[in-house]
């Protein structure tokens, strides 16, 4: 994480602004936001990865072998191509533009993601949005689960120039179907030329991720790449761009107790995360509380040894 060399006023609503730092996600390169060195949370928010865009010859495409999460809830959401989720539950699920996939992980899951057969066989493209959501400590035990909404089922809100699709929570007196177990909002926008986008007044914790375009938010313009985080209570309104713009919207409450992230886990509970690694190490698939999905059994991500050797850090709501 950096800072942009023109950093916000003192007047600028903007609180922290982040540039996300290139990861590597089966075989393609991802932008990460969240967690940052400055910033670790917006809201329930811990984790937030641009993946792509991302062009790709025949039989080409990524390849996320199955891992485990546990303590989170993990949304898939694309703008092009697909995905092929499968996890231990059975899940067996595509995902297309505009759909959701939400999986809570709860006490343990394992799941995979991968470029279909019949997308490998023609050229194609990959650009999307995936985060990680902290469950509340009361959550963090529950049952594994998953849903698919499609995107007929996703609430629009449409206003001069904006439209924004409610992909998680409560805006603009709007619901989305998906499963919340806490506050939060998570918002598709598309800005026409000129167009402004008033962020939701009445959430805690509020951040804003450019994907494409750029805006302008208190006399200055921020581009496609870069996810600014506003101070709370402040009345934020954002204007896109001559070329327009397409943003994520996110926040909610923030969290009322610590959280710790390693790897693919999260939790209040730092024991709880040294359990579920040694539980993926000892790959007891039979008897452990991880399995691997069905019909994507012949290889998973082991823990590496430089991995082993680091500790959960707290991520810090603020």
């Amino acid at each position: 994480m950096s800072w942009n060399p023109s950093q916000p006023g003192a007047d600028s609503p903007i609180d922290t602004l982040i540039i996300p730092r290139a990861r590597d996600l089966g075989g393609f390169e991802v932008r990460r936001a969240l967690p940052s060195v400055q910033r670790q949370m917006v809201g329930p928010f811990i984790f937030f990865d641009q993946m792509g865009p991302a062009d790709f010859i025949t039989e080409g495409g990524i390849d996320v072998r199955p891992h485990p999460h546990i303590g989170l809830g993990t949304v898939t959401y694309l703008y092009q191509g697909e995905f092929e989720h499968r996890d231990s539950l059975g899940t067996h699920q595509m995902i297309h533009p505009g759909e959701v996939n939400w999986m809570v992980a709860g006490r343990g899951v394992t799941h995979s993601e991968r470029t279909s057969a019949k997308t490998r066989a023609t050229r194609h493209s990959l650009f999307g949005i995936q985060t990680w959501i902290a469950l509340p400590a009361a959550k963090e035990d529950m049952p594994p689960d998953f849903e698919h909404h499609k995107q007929a089922a996703l609430p629009i809100i449409r206003d001069a120039g904006a439209e924004a699709r409610l992909i998680l929570g409560n805006a603009y007196g709007q619901t989305s179907p998906v499963t919340m177990p806490s506050e939060t909002f998570y918002l598709d926008v598309v800005l026409q030329p000129g167009a402004q986008f008033p962020l939701p007044d009445d959430h805690e914790d509020r951040g804003i991720y450019v994907s494409q375009g750029a805006i302008e938010v208190a006399g200055q313009v921020f581009d496609a790449g870069q996810m600014m985080v506003f101070r709370p209570g402040d009345a934020v309104s954002v204007k896109a761009g001559p070329q327009g713009a397409r943003l994520m919207a996110l926040g909610g409450a923030t969290m009322s107790e610590d959280r710790y992230i390693w790897w693919n886990f999260v939790s209040s509970s730092k024991d709880k995360i040294e359990a579920a690694k040694e539980a993926w190490k000892r790959a007891d698939w039979a008897n452990g509380p991880f399995d691997l999905p069905p019909g994507d059994t012949d290889e998973h991500i082991p823990i590496t040894a430089e991995l082993d050797r680091t500790r959960p850090r707290k991520a810090d709501a603020h």
